[in-house]
């Protein structure tokens, strides 16, 4: 097998190929991403992670979670069970970017596989948390390299596509240390609980949302739930609502040409003023010099 060195460099030289425009883009392959960027954070920016494995070919990203800091990196790579609001920051120019590729992980692909590998869970006292990073192995820069290269070629994609994000999974199934990949399949029942409000949370936003009734959905008392709530996204329910709403709000004004009072309306905000104090206490700007700033980096792209 290759030496890690070399394997990173291969990675790094192969997405530096494919991910060859500035942003996020779609591949051939469904729930496969590159991702290429050429500028730095001037400061810590708001993002919302979807579940989703992290692999880095150059540069190192942290997000900052609650009071902690998770870096990936050529080293190290990120896995996401459950969408998180968090914070980012990196470093990166033209001539040094940062390339990712992102493989999302379908669960029904997970549980079957958990199902192949006929292994019992590791015991633990609580859920999973919603995110972790953990070393990179030889086995997965390999297969990471393999998915990489066959993105170059459509029909490469086609046939072979989901057999390599397989392969990439089940790499890191097998080199995880807290199951958070392993979470997805949905065979803890706390951490199940949590994810099926987290969906909840996702698709109805702008509608009121009481504690108590997320509690009942995720089958927990109050308590139970606000305990559980934390460990896996290291936010409270309220807090977690508040930031998804907020993301949205800020996509609306900046893709679909919502004004402020209208984004904040379509989330669910009854009041404008406390909408606007919220957004810029979040994003550090007003929602429209936000929206002006995130459409002038859309055009420089």
């Amino acid at each position: 097998m290759e030496h890690r060195a070399d394997i990173r460099d291969r990675l790094a030289g192969l997405l530096d190929e494919v991910a060859h425009r500035e942003g996020r883009h779609p591949t051939h392959i469904d729930g496969v991403e590159v991702i290429r960027t050429s500028t730095s954070s001037m400061h810590r920016v708001p993002v919302v992670y979807q579940p989703r494995i992290l692999i880095v070919g150059r540069g190192r990203k942290r997000v900052y979670l609650g009071d902690e800091v998770y870096q990936y990196d050529p080293f190290n790579y990120l896995a996401l069970s459950v969408p998180l609001p968090a914070e980012c920051e990196w470093e990166a120019s033209r001539e040094d970017p940062v390339l990712v590729v992102s493989v999302a992980v379908d669960p029904a692909m997970l549980g079957q596989m958990l199902i192949e590998l006929d292994e019992p869970p590791p015991p633990v006292a609580t859920p999973p948390r919603g995110i972790s990073t953990t070393p990179m192995s030889e086995e997965l820069g390999v297969a990471a390299c393999r998915l990489v290269e066959c993105l170059k070629c459509p029909v490469d994609s086609r046939m072979l596509g989901r057999q390599l994000v397989r392969e990439v999974v089940y790499r890191v199934l097998r080199g995880e240390r807290d199951g958070a990949v392993r979470s997805l399949a949905g065979r803890d029942d706390h951490f199940s609980g949590i994810a099926r409000v987290l969906r909840h949370v996702h698709a109805e936003y702008a509608k009121p949302l009481k504690v108590e009734e997320l509690a009942r959905m995720a089958g927990m008392s109050p308590t139970v739930f606000h305990h559980h709530f934390k460990v896996v996204t290291s936010s409270s329910p309220l807090q977690y609502l508040k930031r998804v709403r907020l993301d949205h709000a800020r996509r609306m004004m900046t893709h679909d040409g919502y004004n402020a009072s209208t984004a904040a309306r379509a989330v669910g905000y009854e009041s404008a003023s406390q909408f606007g104090r919220e957004f810029k206490r979040l994003f550090g700007v007003t929602p429209a010099e936000e929206a002006g700033q995130m459409r002038a980096r859309l055009v420089a792209n």
